[in-house]
């Protein structure tokens, strides 16, 4: 369902022409939807994405330790919103906690070598021991969504989510439309449409993949400790 599609649905169902709300406007209401749906959830599938990025040396000779999430991402379209897993050719490198590896690995340390850690910490990884430069380090992760609603063109589709999330994305603007039209009732009406329609595809597209094994209760706390090589330690939830 194409921008202007969704406009002239809009249209027809609240009985309003441009006059009453400009296609600027209406392509704002849309974008705002849009938003709702992309960060509703960080793990949408579509974001699913895998790059590389070469290990680097400074200025001083002397290799590069720590890699922004910008150039970690530098091949991935958009960028990388978050990073689940990177490796070298021939090893998957290890997620630990930022405190841990600079004790195992003191910042003060001078030399290089085969990076088998990394921390993340203020949007930057950092790698243990620090790698030389010219190495080729795998990616895996999410990332950014592209833009939608404000300045786009018609002819354009809301990109990366599948067509049975267009229609909610002019559900939503169907109850911004009628707010704007100062009918709150129906407003709400539709956004609350919008939300469980939401929540529907949500349950669909973000459900357990039928041919793995659900693993419950597991002694493995995190999906970090099954690679950790490191000593153990108080994990918090979000790992």
């Amino acid at each position: 369902m194409q921008i202007q599609e969704m406009r002239a649905y809009i249209r027809s169902v609240v009985e309003i022409d441009s006059g009453d709300i400009s296609d600027d406007v209406l392509n704002r209401f849309l974008g705002e939807g849009y938003d709702q749906m992309v960060y509703s959830e960080k793990r949408w599938p579509w974001y699913e994405a895998t790059g590389t990025f070469l290990t680097t040396v400074q200025a001083n000779g002397s290799p590069q330790q720590d890699y922004t999430l910008d150039a970690v991402g530098v091949n991935i379209t958009n960028g990388l919103r978050e990073i689940q897993s990177l490796r070298r050719n021939n090893q998957v490198i290890s997620y630990v906690g930022i405190d841990d590896g600079d004790i195992a690995y003191p910042v003060n340390l001078t030399g290089s070598g085969n990076s088998a850690f990394w921390s993340y910490w203020g949007e930057t990884v950092r790698l243990y021991p620090i790698p030389g430069g010219g190495e080729t380090i795998y990616v895996r992760g999410y990332k950014n969504p592209g833009a939608f609603g404000a300045g786009t063109a018609d002819g354009i589709s809301p990109p990366d989510f599948p067509e049975p999330f267009h229609i909610v994305i002019a559900t939503y603007g169907l109850s911004r439309a009628y707010e704007q039209q100062e009918d709150l009732e129906m407003g709400s009406t539709y956004y609350n449409l919008f939300a469980r329609e939401l929540d529907n595809l949500r349950g669909r597209y973000l459900d357990s993949p039928a041919p793995q094994p659900l693993i419950l209760n597991n002694n493995r706390l995190s999906r970090w400790s099954a690679q950790n090589l490191m000593a153990g330690r108080l994990r918090y939830s979000w790992e």
